[in-house]
C-alpha cells in the first residue's frame, strides 16, 4: 500500500481527540469514512472531522472501496467479529484495547490473521510514546541496575457515570470482558512485557466489594516474568478522592524508578547519587506515534511493535489473574 485510508468502525469518545485525528496528520493517511449505528452521531462526527464518508452498517464501511484498513474503536464485546470482517474482506484492522472479550477471542483473531495473511494491531499506543520509551531507555541503560521487582498500584474513587445503575460500558463485564481492571491494567501488563520481557505465569484475586454495578471492583495480583523478575499490584476503584492514587515502581538492584501509567508525565529516578525527576509530556494526540508506525509498516516498513500476538498476550494475563475469582 502506498496510501493508507482509513475507516473506522465506532466513532466515539476515544476517537474523539485520542485517536481520529491522527490519521489525517500521519503522512501517507487519510480518514475517509467512519461508523456509528446512530445515523446522527454519525453524521455529526463525519462533518466535525471533515470525514467524506459516513454509514450506520459496518459492513458497508468494510466493503467501502475507499477504505483499505480499518479502526475497530467498539467496546470489546464487538472487537474480534468487526475484526475478523474487515480481514477476511482484505482490510489491515487495528483494534482498540482490551483486544478482545478474552484470550480465546484474541486467539481466534489472530487465527484468521495467519489464515488471510491480513495484519492486525492493536491500540496499545503506550508502546510508542515517547514518556514510556524514556521509562524503557533508563531500564535498558541500567540506570538502576537489575530489575529485581515490579510494583502496580491504582488506587481510584468511582465515576458517577458507571456507579448511577452500573451504566456505562466498561463496568459490564459482558461487554468489556471484565471491568476497569480490564480496561486499565490491559495497558499496564502491555507495556510492562513491552519493557521488560514476557511475563510467564500470573493470578489474583478478584472481588465486587462495594456492589455498586456487576463487574470487579478491587483485584491484587502477583507476576512472574521469564527474566525471573517479580512484580504485584494493586487495583482499587472503590476509594474516596482523598485516596486517589497511581504509580508504578520499578526496584533495581541500584535504585528505583517510579512512573505513571494515567495521572501524570512525570518520571523519578533514585539511586544512591540522589533523585532525578524527569518530565516527558503526552502529545495531542496520544495514539498518533503508533499510528505513525502503523502506516509505515504497511507502507513495507519495519514492523509496529504492537499487533495482534503481542496484544493477545495482555489478555491471557488479565484472564489468569482474574478467572478463578478466588
Amino acid at each position: 500500500m502506498d496510501q493508507i485510508n482509513w475507516g473506522i468502525i465506532g466513532c466515539g469518545d476515544v476517537t474523539e481527540v485520542k485517536s481520529g485525528p491522527a490519521f489525517n496528520k500521519v503522512p501517507h493517511s487519510a480518514l475517509v469514512a467512519v461508523m456509528r449505528r446512530d445515523a446522527q452521531k454519525a453524521d455529526d462526527y463525519a462533518r466535525r472531522h471533515q470525514v467524506p464518508a459516513w454509514y450506520t452498517d459496518a459492513d458497508a464501511l468494510i466493503n467501502d472501496p475507499n477504505v483499505n484498513a480499518v479502526y475497530v474503536a467498539t467496546p470489546p464485546d464487538s472487537h474480534a467479529d468487526y475484526a475478523i470482517r474487515a480481514m477476511r474482506a482484505g482490510k489491515p484492522v487495528y483494534v482498540e484495547k482490551p483486544m478482545a472479550l478474552n484470550a480465546a477471542e484474541c486467539a481466534l483473531m489472530n487465527q484468521v490473521s495467519r489464515e488471510t495473511g491480513v495484519p492486525l494491531f492493536v491500540a496499545f499506543y503506550r508502546r510508542a510514546l515517547p514518556y514510556f520509551l524514556r521509562v524503557k531507555q533508563l531500564i535498558d541503560d541500567g540506570a538502576i541496575g537489575a530489575i529485581r521487582m515490579v510494583n502496580v498500584t491504582l488506587n481510584w474513587q468511582p465515576d458517577d457515570r458507571e456507579v448511577v445503575a452500573g451504566r456505562g460500558w466498561r463496568v459490564s463485564p459482558v461487554i468489556s470482558g471484565g471491568g476497569l481492571f480490564h480496561d486499565l491494567a490491559s495497558h499496564q501488563f502491555d507495556l510492562l512485557e513491552f519493557m521488560l520481557g514476557p511475563i510467564k505465569t500470573a493470578s489474583g484475586i478478584a472481588r465486587n466489594q462495594a456492589r455498586l454495578y456487576e463487574a470487579d471492583d478491587v483485584v491484587v495480583a502477583t507476576f512472574a516474568f521469564e527474566s525471573g523478575v517479580v512484580g504485584t499490584g494493586s487495583w482499587c476503584f472503590t476509594v474516596n478522592k482523598e485516596q486517589r492514587m497511581e504509580h508504578t515502581q520499578l526496584i533495581g538492584s541500584k535504585g528505583k524508578i517510579t512512573f505513571s501509567f494515567f495521572e501524570n508525565f512525570i518520571i523519578t529516578v533514585d539511586t544512591a547519587s540522589g533523585t532525578e525527576t524527569i518530565s516527558v509530556p503526552f502529545p495531542e494526540h496520544v495514539q498518533q506515534p503508533l499510528i505513525e508506525l502503523i502506516v509505515n509498516a504497511l507502507r513495507g516498513g519495519p514492523d509496529s511493535p504492537s499487533t495482534g500476538e503481542t496484544g493477545a498476550r495482555s489478555s491471557r494475563i488479565l484472564d489468569w489473574i482474574t478467572i478463578a475469582k478466588s
